[in-house]
């Protein structure tokens, strides 16, 4: 896929695209962050293994993103095939291959506003570089003066662990993962939609030196996420079968969503 083409969120693209950015701006509060974590990170609605959770994604088409129409299955291959391709390590192939798995929120009830699309801190001034920035002009945070300063709640410097990032699968697939695989697999399942940060420098006052020093990771995982997408869908029984060993080498046995 040509590179200049992607992430094209001109008025026409794709339909789905800003109506699902005008809901999730209008409703991400920080309220609403704070109370989807305690509803869902309880982590007690289902038990699931990697590839069964994977299953529940074959007909899953993220409509926040203008650049594929494909079902995620098919994205996560070709995701884990491209770092593979780049031979990078076992750990961030895996990361590529299960970094979506996230998005089964949908199946517990959430709509794809509450779960897909690019992320950003609630709490604080929302930066003019987010996707579709003017349709935070309804969102109530804006009107607490507490959140209206580049800051808000937080402490300069505080670290992307102090701070509440926008609700979604990102988040969500972190901490039913967390524990169970390096802590750079980790970061970049957690922030790798933050395109702010990552691809337009925003939000450098909030970063720790941990979160400078992973702004490079970010970028290369999120240019194999991006780039590897192509219009033929990849022989997805075959890359099972590839990535077996890997699975059971880190993601052994269920999981608990």
């Amino acid at each position: 896929m040509d590179k200049d083409a992607l992430r094209d969120y001109r008025a026409g693209v794709r339909s789905s695209v800003q109506p699902l950015y005008r809901e999730n701006h209008e409703r991400q509060t920080l309220d609403f962050v704070r109370a989807k974590k305690k509803q869902f990170l309880t982590l007690d609605r289902a038990r699931l293994g990697v590839w069964e959770a994977m299953s529940w994604l074959d007909e899953f088409v993220d409509a926040s993103d203008p650049d594929t129409t494909d079902a995620q299955t098919a994205h996560l291959f070709q995701t884990a095939e491209s770092l593979r391709r780049a031979e990078q390590p076992r750990w961030v192939v895996l990361a590529g291959l299960v970094h979506d798995l996230g998005k089964i929120l949908c199946h517990f009830g959430e709509p794809q506003w509450a779960v897909v699309g690019d992320t950003y801190p609630v709490g604080c001034r929302f930066s003019d570089r987010i996707v579709y920035a003017e349709l935070f002009a309804n969102n109530p945070d804006t009107r607490v003066p507490e959140y209206q300063t580049p800051l808000g709640i937080y402490e300069p410097g505080c670290g992307l662990s102090a701070v509440e990032m926008s609700w979604g699968h990102d988040e969500y697939l972190y901490h039913v993962l967390k524990d169970r695989l390096p802590e750079d697999a980790l970061y970049a399942i957690r922030y790798h939609s933050f395109y702010a940060a990552h691809h337009e420098g925003a939000y450098d006052h909030l970063l720790d030196e941990t979160d400078r020093r992973r702004m490079a990771l970010l970028r290369d995982f999120s240019g194999h996420d991006l780039y590897s997408k192509q219009e033929e869908p990849p022989p997805v029984r075959q890359l099972r079968e590839r990535y077996a060993d890997l699975v059971e080498e880190f993601l052994p046995g269920d999981l608990r969503w």
